[in-house]
């Protein structure tokens, strides 16, 4: 057999083949001496058929699949003695059988050789932050947030207070589509509501009617009356003050302190802030990292991996969309809108392998045992979660992920110039209200 290796451009390949016809011949004839062993054809014994008869009703199949066992097994060979590193699937182009041999080519890229770019010089973010008792009551008083209660009051409605009230809007006297409502409750001067609408219900008493303008904004979802102004009759029917719960032993019970120690309360809640903090650092130290790594390492993304990782992207969007109980098939899911995250995928998974292969940087299974205790550490049974995991390999694979990352950031803050950010709890935890 004859094989010839052409570069196509950057990362196709395209390897020539001729297998000689007696070969593939050879092939279908075993294939047919096998199936007459138990054809059954029309006017004779099982098994007992002429091989020409035989071939006549077999013989078709049996070469089609000659050819395609060649076909393969040729391309596995091939790819395997000269080293390729095939990204992706082979296109195959069949050519008509020519004289005594049986012609076809294989295209397909290869994977790129990444190489890492010097990082003594580069300065990344090293991200940092201590929580203190000022996390801990500042998580506290989010908690007591979460556990109001409401007491009616008599006084007129103040920001922070719930308000349940009817509304009805119009437009020229017509009422309008999701204009109108009955004993809908909100919080006054939330945000929630457009400031028109807040404003006006602002130091109204219960019982109390009101009529007032509204303009809508020109980019209001409800297209109808997006930058027209309605007239709204409101009516207060409920006023209520918010009591937050007093931080002691019922407080600390209601979080699961068993025996309202709030001590321990405390304690648990800075163990478990520290705990999404370290979470939160560790995932904003990744980004900055991974974005350095795909800096100093530009490659040509081979196309088939970026069309795969496209394909990936757009089943996991339809799914998410059917979980929120929408029907993917009515929504276009244009894969150009997907390709620049699938190519920064591609990328970053091609630099990884290369940096954790340079450097030995694979997780070891005390690293992967330790990545698992800290998930586990979060549930009320350590010790079974721990057991779930190491009851199946495949558990495993998201833990190892985890800990090979983490030796990478490592492995660059070592070789880099970390600089040490210091964030706010707040600008951490994505929460920019005071």
């Amino acid at each position: 057999m004859q094989v010839q290796l052409e570069t196509v451009g950057q990362l196709e390949r395209r390897l020539n083949f001729a297998i000689p016809v007696n070969e593939i011949d050879a092939a279908v004839n075993a294939k047919l001496k096998k199936v007459a062993r138990t054809a059954r054809i029309q006017g004779f014994r099982p098994g007992k058929a002429p091989l020409k008869i035989v071939e006549q009703s077999y013989g078709p199949q049996a070469r089609d699949e000659a050819v395609n066992e060649a076909v393969q097994a040729a391309y596995a060979n091939a790819v395997s003695e000269q080293k390729l590193r095939v990204a992706g699937y082979p296109r195959f182009e069949g050519l008509p059988m020519e004289g005594e041999a049986f012609k076809f080519s294989a295209v397909f890229e290869v994977y790129p050789e990444i190489q890492i770019g010097d990082l003594t010089d580069k300065e990344v973010e090293r991200p940092t932050l201590t929580v203190s008792d000022a996390e801990v009551d500042r998580t506290i008083d989010i908690l007591r947030k979460q556990r109001t209660k409401f007491d009616r009051v008599e006084r007129a409605a103040e920001k922070g207070d719930r308000v349940i009230v009817d509304f009805k809007g119009t437009l020229d006297g017509v009422a309008f589509e999701g204009g109108s409502a009955s004993n809908y409750a909100f919080e006054a001067g939330a945000g929630k509501m457009l400031p028109e609408f807040d404003n006006a219900v602002l130091g109204m008493k219960e019982d109390e009617t009101k009529v007032f303008d509204l303009t809508f904004p020109d980019d209001y979802q409800g297209k109808d009356v997006a930058g027209k102004t309605a007239q709204f009759e409101v009516t207060v029917k409920n006023v209520a003050a918010p009591v937050l719960p007093e931080v002691d032993g019922e407080f600390a019970k209601l979080l699961g302190i068993e025996d309202g120690d709030v001590q321990k309360m405390r304690e648990e809640i800075k163990r478990n802030v520290e705990r999404e903090v370290k979470r939160r650092l560790t995932a904003r130290a990744k980004d900055v990292v991974m974005q350095l790594l795909i800096d100093v390492a530009p490659a040509e993304l081979p196309k088939a991996l970026v069309e795969l990782e496209t394909s990936r992207l757009i089943e996991n969007a339809r799914q998410e969309m059917q979980q929120r109980g929408f029907d993917p098939s009515n929504m276009p899911f244009p894969p150009q809108l997907f390709e620049d995250q699938a190519k920064r995928r591609v990328h970053l998974g091609l630099v990884l392998s290369e940096v954790v292969r340079a450097n030995g940087l694979i997780a070891t299974p005390e690293q992967i045992r330790a990545e698992v205790e800290e998930v586990a550490d979060s549930y009320e049974d350590p010790a079974e979660v721990v057991r779930w995991y190491y009851a199946s390999r495949d558990r495993l694979e998201a833990p190892e992920n985890m800990a090979l990352e983490e030796n990478v950031v490592e492995f660059v803050y070592r070789n880099a110039k970390p600089v040490d950010k210091e964030l706010s709890f707040d600008e951490l935890m994505g929460n920019n209200n005071p």
